[in-house]
């Protein structure tokens, strides 16, 4: 009889294409997805895993398992799913992704709703940028995703992925309170031309709508300082070192040396539940679907 956990951890090393990103995935470490794929080769009497430089790659034997060890986890996940809908129960595990600032925002108050009516699910928050989440939520590694997608470049949902949104988000520039504009109750981006920002790390995709946006305003951008989380951009505004563009959910408040002054036409990005759309009849994704609308509307 073939182990369920063994064959995850081959699918994943097939999917990722090495064992640490592999590892990464299904969060745990190289070493325990070693030691599941050396376990399935005794099993099998296979090799499935062959140097190839600094990697590996699977034999032919383990990609024919590979293929049908998807098809049987993506069967067994569909039981479990019939199951739970079957009995109307809101239980089970439930795997939720969310991009930094709604983990830090929202999903706190989402994830206490839900234990107080349902204690028997068992919930688990994994942090992760949009992108890659709605690649998991596809792929079934992730049963939910909480993303954004701003309107004036949205985000492509692929086929077979619902969504529901949440709230609007309003982003605001922010600018050091000796800016000669920060007095202003709105500004137009083109004004700020010249200007020098702070911005996450190239690839991100707060970086790349920040350099969308500026360039559609007219607007070259001048990078000063890249940090990846929102308060270290406040900080650095604060500390005169350039401007930034913070949604609202991604600041708790205004530290002082600085001020949020809101733009012309105002940057919104949409906040969105994605599901894939076969595991909608699951009690547990309509519960913290239900979770998550009510949270949104509280704010």
């Amino acid at each position: 009889m073939l182990d369920l956990n063994r064959l995850k951890a081959l699918h994943a090393v097939s999917v990722y294409g090495s064992v640490g990103a592999a590892a990464d995935a299904l969060m745990v470490t190289p070493s325990a997805v070693s030691q599941q794929l050396a376990k399935l080769e005794r099993e099998t009497g296979a090799t499935l895993l062959e140097r190839n430089g600094r990697g590996v790659r699977l034999t032919d034997a383990a990609g024919l398992l590979a293929d049908h060890a998807e098809r049987i986890l993506a069967l067994v996940e569909t039981a479990e799913a019939d199951f739970e809908a079957l009995r109307g129960e809101v239980v089970g595990r439930l795997s939720i992704g969310a991009f930094p600032t709604a983990a830090r925002g929202l999903m706190p108050r989402a994830l206490i709703r839900l234990r107080e009516r349902h204690p028997d699910l068992r919930l688990q928050l994994i942090e992760r940028d949009p992108e890659r989440q709605i690649r998991e939520v596809g792929r079934g590694e992730l049963d939910l995703a909480v993303i954004q997608d701003w309107t004036n470049r949205p985000m492509a949902i692929p086929d077979g992925l619902s969504r529901a949104p949440l709230f609007d988000d309003i982003a605001d520039v922010l600018l050091p309170a000796s800016h000669p504009l920060a007095d202003r109750p709105e500004i137009e981006l083109a004004e700020l031309s010249g200007e020098r920002w702070i911005s996450s790390s190239p690839g991100t995709v707060c970086h790349d709508w920040l350099v969308y946006t500026l360039r559609s305003a007219g607007v070259e951008p001048d990078i000063a300082c890249m940090a990846d989380e929102y308060p270290t951009h406040l900080a650095l505004v604060a500390a005169g070192q350039g401007c930034a563009i913070i949604p609202r959910l991604g600041r708790d408040f205004v530290p002082a040396g600085a001020l949020a002054v809101p733009i012309k036409p105002r940057p919104i990005r949409r906040i969105y539940a994605v599901w894939r759309s076969d595991a909608a009849r699951r009690p547990a994704i309509r519960a913290a679907v239900e979770a998550l609308k009510a949270v949104s509307a509280e704010r």
